[in-house]
């Protein structure tokens, strides 16, 4: 479903590719995280998996890669502390970073998930060649990066 605005050709071709853009997004992500257990959300899935790849971060450093608010982030930390998957302790050279890490339930539950979410994000990606792949992924960072 392309836009309905009557205006400039430029302004036309814009909101046709962001609305192609938004609705590919939303669907691979709903069929990439169907893997996800009931309860866990996508953002609380990206903590475990950024914590299981890069290891214990602030608060801060996980919400700016997570593209959320500290706000948000905080709620979703708290939810993931309640499970046990996380914990959280004051850095001992700067008490006002709160650093979270994986708790050994978290690292066994995110080791267990992540092959999963992998081979979805594997079947979703395989629509397209190898370059079509290595083009998409240079013009998403390149309008990414506009900003």
């Amino acid at each position: 479903m392309g836009t309905r605005h009557r205006g400039t050709s430029e302004e036309i071709n814009a909101l046709n590719a962001f609305i192609k853009l938004q609705r590919a997004g939303e669907s691979v992500s709903a069929r990439v995280h169907a893997v996800l257990p009931e309860g866990l959300t996508v953002t609380q899935f990206g903590v475990l998996e950024a914590l299981h790849h890069i290891g214990p971060l602030c608060q801060s450093e996980l919400a700016e890669k997570l593209l959320k608010s500290g706000g948000n982030l905080t709620l979703v930390v708290d939810n993931l502390e309640k499970a046990g998957y996380v914990g959280r302790e004051r850095d001992p050279a700067d008490r006002r970073f709160v650093v979270v890490k994986l708790t050994p339930k978290g690292e066994t539950f995110i080791a267990a998930l992540f092959p999963k979410v992998v081979a979805n994000v594997t079947r979703e990606m395989s629509a397209l060649s190898g370059t079509e792949l290595s083009d998409l992924g240079r013009l998403c960072k390149k309008i990414g990066l506009r900003g």
